[in-house]
């Protein structure tokens, strides 16, 4: 593809009817749903006088509703549509943040839990739009467009939550998030993106789960829970390690760093006309981060050190993005990103304690190993569930012959 060409992909894409506004849209979206996190802590840690690990209870109960919903929400979405699904989750969203600074602790706990289940699904809803608007042929640049701005959101929301309750207070910033997410609920409403495509919309319902969840969509939720698991254990990895070098002050300059590497991995990416498998970008994103624990030097050393890994971190999220919009049927796709949603949230939901537990026994830098570690791990049973449906998919007329005789079977035939 020559270099007039790859520009052209992005105007082809922002060329869709709608696609530009739901980009903008789904990025507003993100924004309080990415500081939602740290703007809880500080909540927690200074306006309740809690520990941390009381504000981990808090984060953990709302990880685990989000995991345990995003599924059941997707369902919804396909049944019945973006606008009544919307309508239930924006009024528990909106009634959850702007009463969250006037909850006691014990309460806050309790409501934490539905409340991570009936979050509006923004980055669900955002691939399913994508998926339903863009041609097949131009989602691989559709999709990187939308981890990109994913990151960017990541940039953004964080540092805002972060400044209105450090120099405000924790309870104008949690009621500023439910504004938001209150203003971009209706402005879904109105709009109303479509979640299918016109000739998707008129296929047949599948039967159920059993007739897409195979060994390839298990393969790539597992990559999807393999790609949290190492962007989560490298960012705790990377405040340890600034934390013992006594440079805590620049973590924020050094996710940024990071950050901005992702997004022009995922432009870059948008612009290829061919992308590696989402195993093999995965494997380098594992295999990449490995190396960061022998840097010994000062803060910005490391955060360079890191951005090869970045490079590949948007790519291979736009990769498993694509590969479920092409594996789940339309009437199922809602469930199928609500799957991956949820097997992202495992996937840094067990990195946490993983990563800690090595770090605890070893020295910060061995939580980049142990990242890698377990991204690679997760790649080896990915590529084995892929494999086991290769095999059980492939055609007569291709598997090899098998004359043996049935009643006595060869030594290793019953394995």
């Amino acid at each position: 593809m020559t270099a007039e060409a790859r520009p052209r992909l992005y105007r082809e894409v922002f060329a869709v009817p709608g696609m530009t506004r739901s980009v903008l849209l789904m990025f507003v979206a993100r924004l309080p749903v990415t500081a939602m996190g740290l703007t809880l802590t500080l909540h927690v840690v200074n306006g309740l006088h809690r520990g941390y690990v009381a504000a981990g209870l808090v984060a953990t109960s709302t990880t685990v509703g989000t995991m345990v919903g995003a599924p059941a929400v997707g369902r919804a979405l396909d049944r019945h549509g973006l606008r009544p699904v919307v309508a239930v989750c924006a009024t528990v969203a909106t009634a959850y943040w702007i009463g969250v600074p006037w909850l006691p602790y014990e309460a806050l706990l309790v409501a934490a839990f539905p409340a991570g289940a009936l979050v509006i699904p923004v980055s669900s809803l955002s691939r399913q739009v994508i998926t339903a608007l863009v041609p097949e042929d131009r989602r691989r640049t559709a999709f990187s467009v939308d981890a990109v701005a994913m990151e960017t959101s990541f940039i953004v929301g964080p540092a805002v939550g972060i400044y209105l309750a450090t120099q405000f207070s924790s309870r104008l910033a949690l009621t500023v998030i439910g504004a938001v997410v209150a203003v971009t609920a209706v402005l879904l409403y109105v709009q109303n993106p479509p979640l299918r495509g016109k000739k998707e919309a008129a296929a047949a319902a599948p039967d159920g789960p059993r007739t897409w969840l195979d060994g390839r969509m298990t393969a790539t939720l597992l990559i999807s829970m393999g790609v949290l698991f190492v962007l989560g254990g490298t960012e705790l990895a990377l405040v340890a390690v600034l934390r013992a070098g006594g440079e805590t002050a620049w973590t924020g300059v050094a996710v940024a760093i990071l950050a901005l590497g992702s997004i022009v991995g995922g432009v870059v990416h948008g612009a290829l006309p061919r992308s590696l498998p989402q195993s093999a970008l995965m494997a380098l994103l594992s295999l990449l981060v490995i190396p960061a624990g022998l840097v010994s030097g000062p803060w910005w050393l490391l955060g360079l050190a890191l951005v090869p890994m970045q490079l590949v971190c948007a790519p291979t999220l736009a990769a498993i993005a694509e590969s479920v919009s092409r594996l789940a049927p339309p009437h199922a796709r809602g469930m199928a990103m609500g799957l991956q949603d949820s097997a992202t949230r495992l996937g840094g939901a067990l990195s946490s304690p993983a990563i800690g537990f090595v770090m605890d026994r070893s020295s910060p830098g061995w939580g980049f190993a142990a990242s890698g570690a377990g991204g690679l791990l997760l790649v080896a049973a990915a590529g084995v569930c892929a494999g086991g449906a290769r095999i059980r998919t492939r055609p007569a007329a291709e598997r090899p012959p098998t004359d043996l005789p049935t009643t006595e079977p060869s030594i290793g035939m019953d394995r």
